[in-house]
Parts: structure tokens; C-alpha cells; sequence
């Protein structure tokens, strides 16, 4: 996600450099996630077949078993269902500066890649300047809703009402009535997975204890993509008595799955399904994961384009919408499944409210 600083020269050669040796879980297209108030249609983009679609990643990239290979999935399904001439797909690299984001934005509205995916909140600023630079192009970002303009579209997530799931799923099935909570860095986007997370514990067992790590603080961002770091935090909480943590760290999640088995404890994965994505021998200790359906706002996204339907403005995929839920892969939910769907139920109807940050 967002990075240290480096020197923008060198920045704008490594992205270059990617540009230029970069090669080239799918969702349900039927979303019913509506734009926001004040969203309305840009101009017609006019791309239908053959449209030639750029996609930046986060650190991490194709391959990180959760947020980026999600979004990878929605592409992969526009390759299949769309017909789309050309993709292009760059990846964040640790360290960098926003220079080197502006580069990889540039260089692909440069190339006429047309629309242009930025996936996660760390493009924000350099995604709201390229964007003005390339008034004709269409932009669309991940988990951001400060890049505003009329050729971007804002593709947002209600992450605390699926991590309220996931947490009452841990309270549900915790036998020492203590859970933990690692979050990669200590931003506000994180703060709502560990709110929901939190919220939904206490609806089952108000008493319950939840320890709460986070491996990094900004600007260190290093925290999304440190397994070693993620395995340290979590082991401490086994070490305390755990036997659930959820965790919401990209890469540095394959950690907390090893702390997991090596405690003979549970974990949580989040973003997509990671009893289906993790390392085979570590897919066993995952009794859930709060799923975050990126791969759907990235093909719907696509979908409008071609469709010349684009939105400008916020898009939120909530419970309601479908854009978030957890997962049952492995049975190891299924006695709890009827308790919280009824849970769901009762926030998609109202009845239950969702913090999205601690009090």
C-alpha cells in the first residue's frame, strides 16, 4: 500500500522499467451496488471490444493469495466475457514514492490504455493528478473516495459489516473466550476491519477478550507485506491464551496462518477466500474469511465501460449489495452458518449497526 520515499528519478525509471517487462476467484457480474448521491454517468466512453485496459497494483501484486489476485480475478473475467483487446499489469514495489505511482499511472494512459484500474488507496493522490492530465481517459481506484473527478469512479467497500461476521464467527467458535485482531498498518481503512471485527465478537460474548496488533504504523507501510512480522504478532497473541485471530494484512497473513498451525489454533483470512488460496499446508487453520469481493467492482467496473455506462463518483458494495460476506470453505463454520446469517439479516435490514472505526 502506501510507501516510503525515494528519489522521484528513480522512480519514474523503475516504473518505466516495469512498463515496459510487465506480462500481459471471478466474481458474480450482478452486483447491486449503486452509485452514491452525486455520482452521475461521465461521458460515454465508447470502449466496448477491444478495449485496451491498464491495471496498477498494490504491493504485492498477482500471486498475494488476497486483495490483489482478487482484483486479478475481475480482470481475468473481462478477458473472458468482454473481449478486451489488451491489459497491461504493473505492480507497486516496496519503498516507493508517489512519483513512482504518478509514473505508472502516466505511462499507462501514455500507452492509450484505456480505462485504468488503481488498485488500493495508496494511489489516491497520484490517481486524482494523472487523472486531470488525461481528461479523456476513465479511472477508476479501490478503497479510496478522496480522488474525486469526472472521469474517476470510486470503488468502496462496507469491510466493517463483513469483519463483523467473521468476528462473531470467531466469538461463536472460540473455546478460551479470547480473539485477536492483526492489522497491517494503522490507517483508517484498516480501522474498520478491526471495528467490525470487534463489534461483532462482543454481539455474541460482550465479555470476550480481543488483543489487537498492528505490524506497522505509517509512514512504515511495510506492514502489508511482511509475513515474518504478521507470524510474530500473532504468535504473541496464541502465546496469551487466543485461539481465533483474524487478520487484515495482505501478504503478511501468510504468518499469521503459520503462528495459527504451529498453535494448534484458528485463524481468519480476509479479502478473498484463503482456505482456497493459501499455501495448501496452512489452508486446514482458516475457518473463515471475510470476503471482499474486489474481482466483482473491478468487472463491473469494466462491464460499464464497455457498455459506455461508466459512473463517476462513489460505488459502495456493501452486505446488502453483496460486496461483502465470509466464506464456508472447509465446514468448519457450518454449525455456527444459521446464527450468523441471522446476524446478516439483521444489518443488511438495519437492525444492527456497524461501527467503522473504535470509539
Amino acid at each position: 500500500m502506501l510507501q516510503n520515499r525515494y528519489g522521484r528519478l528513480a522512480a519514474a525509471v523503475l516504473a518505466g522499467s516495469m512498463l515496459m517487462g510487465a506480462a500481459a476467484c471471478g466474481g458474480s457480474e450482478d452486483s447491486s451496488a449503486k452509485p452514491a448521491d452525486g455520482g452521475s454517468s461521465s461521458a460515454a466512453a465508447g470502449g466496448g471490444k477491444g478495449a485496451k485496459v491498464g491495471l496498477a497494483y498494490d504491493i504485492g501484486g498477482r500471486g498475494d493469495q488476497s486483495f490483489n489476485d482478487a482484483a486479478a480475478a475481475g480482470l481475468d473475467k473481462a478477458k473472458g466475457e468482454l473481449g478486451l483487446a489488451e491489459t497491461k499489469e504493473l505492480e507497486a514495489g516496496n519503498g516507493e514514492t508517489e512519483a513512482a505511482k504518478e509514473e505508472r499511472l502516466r505511462l499507462l494512459a501514455d500507452g492509450g490504455y484505456n480505462p485504468i484500474i488503481a488498485i488500493g488507496f495508496a494511489y489516491s493522490g497520484p490517481l486524482k493528478k494523472v487523472a486531470a492530465e488525461f481528461p479523456d481517459t476513465k479511472f477508476a481506484i479501490v478503497d479510496d473516495a478522496d480522488a474525486t473527478g469526472p472521469n474517476i469512479s470510486n470503488l468502496m467497500f462496507a469491510e466493517h459489516e463483513g469483519s463483523f461476521l467473521v468476528g462473531a464467527a470467531a466469538a461463536l467458535k472460540s473455546k478460551k473466550d479470547h480473539v485477536g485482531f492483526v492489522g497491517g498498518v494503522r490507517v483508517p481503512l484498516i480501522a474498520k476491519f478491526e471495528a467490525g471485527f470487534m463489534a461483532g465478537a462482543k454481539a455474541v460474548k460482550p465479555d470476550i477478550k480481543i488483543d489487537s496488533k498492528y505490524i506497522s504504523e505509517p509512514p512504515d507501510f511495510g506492514g502489508f507485506n511482511d509475513p515474518a512480522k504478521g507470524k510474530t504478532a500473532a504468535q504473541g497473541m496464541f502465546d496469551a491464551g487466543a485461539d481465533v485471530v483474524y487478520h487484515a494484512a495482505g501478504g503478511s497473513g501468510g504468518g499469521v496462518f503459520e503462528a495459527a498451525k504451529a498453535a494448534k489454533g484458528m485463524a481468519i483470512g480476509v479479502d478473498s477466500d484463503q482456505a482456497k488460496t493459501a499455501a495448501p499446508e496452512l489452508q486446514s487453520v482458516i475457518m473463515t474469511s471475510m470476503v471482499k469481493k474486489v474481482d466483482v467492482a473491478v468487472f463491473d467496473f469494466l462491464k460499464s465501460y464497455a457498455d459506455g455506462a461508466v459512473k463517476n463518483g462513489a460505488i459502495t458494495y456493501d452486505l446488502k449489495a453483496g460486496g461483502v460476506d465470509y466464506s464456508t470453505t472447509g465446514g468448519q463454520i457450518d454449525d455456527i452458518k444459521t446464527k450468523l446469517d441471522e446476524y446478516k439479516q439483521k444489518i443488511i435490514s438495519g437492525e444492527i449497526t456497524v461501527p467503522d472505526k473504535n470509539s
